[in-house]
């Protein structure tokens, strides 16, 4: 039988581990620019090939990868396509939200000019 001191303290770390994978399942949107555990991110090429073949024009793939990457879980290590894919998705939507802006301000200025004539 365990103590409930030392109960308590792992569920306690357990939350934490928990918690931790919420965040880093949040983040993997975008580039990132710091990995949840401090470590800094670097662009890291695979050393194998993508395609089998003599004439393989990519010869790795490329990562956005944690320094301190281990296989657990709570670091990054995304695949630079899909992290460019969402930044240019979120790109598109802050400029169709601007240029929704704009148009509203035209109509504004418009509207104002047509009061003082």
């Amino acid at each position: 039988m365990t103590h409930p001191h030392e109960e308590y303290n792992h569920i306690k770390e357990l939350k934490k581990y928990n918690n931790m994978l919420r965040c880093i399942a949040d983040a993997h949107y975008g580039i990132p620019t710091r990995c949840p555990c401090g470590g800094r991110i670097v662009d890291e090429v695979s050393p194998g090939k993508k395609f089998p073949g003599k004439f393989d024009t990519l010869p790795g793939r490329k990562y956005f990868t944690c320094d301190n990457f281990e296989d657990d879980g709570l670091h990054f290590r995304q695949p630079w396509v899909f992290v460019i894919q969402d930044e240019v998705k979120s790109l598109l939507t802050r400029v169709d939200e601007m240029v929704a802006e704009i148009a509203e301000l035209k109509d504004e200025v418009k509207s104002s000019s047509m009061f003082e004539s």
